[in-house]
């Protein structure tokens, strides 16, 4: 989808002032996997649900019932998370349990900075 603008006079008024340097490649990069991994719904959900775990990891075994998700989905929203670096996983006998990174919390938020406290979606 493309949105087509049309402003009298000179082309160049239509434009913002430049607002600074670009950040570098590398960090684009970083962020761009972190929001690519927070873009699906139901990886949002699993987020919380581990960020909020009562001590700190969540168990895969509890996840699929309280998201209404089939193992398979799960495992491939998981691996999505952790391939970001968003949550770490660490088996303990026939399950994993996952916890999440506050660091990469951490760079997300300080990215998006002020614009968190504006209005919210939700």
């Amino acid at each position: 989808m493309t949105l087509d603008v049309m402003v009298a006079g000179d082309p160049g008024e239509a434009c913002a002032p430049e607002s600074g340097e670009l950040i570098p490649a590398a960090r684009a990069d970083c962020l761009a996997e972190i929001f690519k991994a927070l873009a699906d719904p139901a990886r949002v959900r699993l987020l919380a649900h581990i960020a909020t775990a009562e001590h700190g990891t969540a168990c895969a075994c509890h996840m699929p019932d309280a998201l209404g998700i089939s193992q398979p989905t799960l495992s491939h929203h998981l691996k999505k998370l952790v391939s970001a670096g968003l949550v770490t996983r660490e088996r303990r006998g026939r399950w994993a349990h996952y916890a999440a990174v506050p660091a990469v919390l951490d760079v997300a938020r300080d990215f998006l900075g002020e614009a968190t406290d504006g209005p919210r979606c939700c």
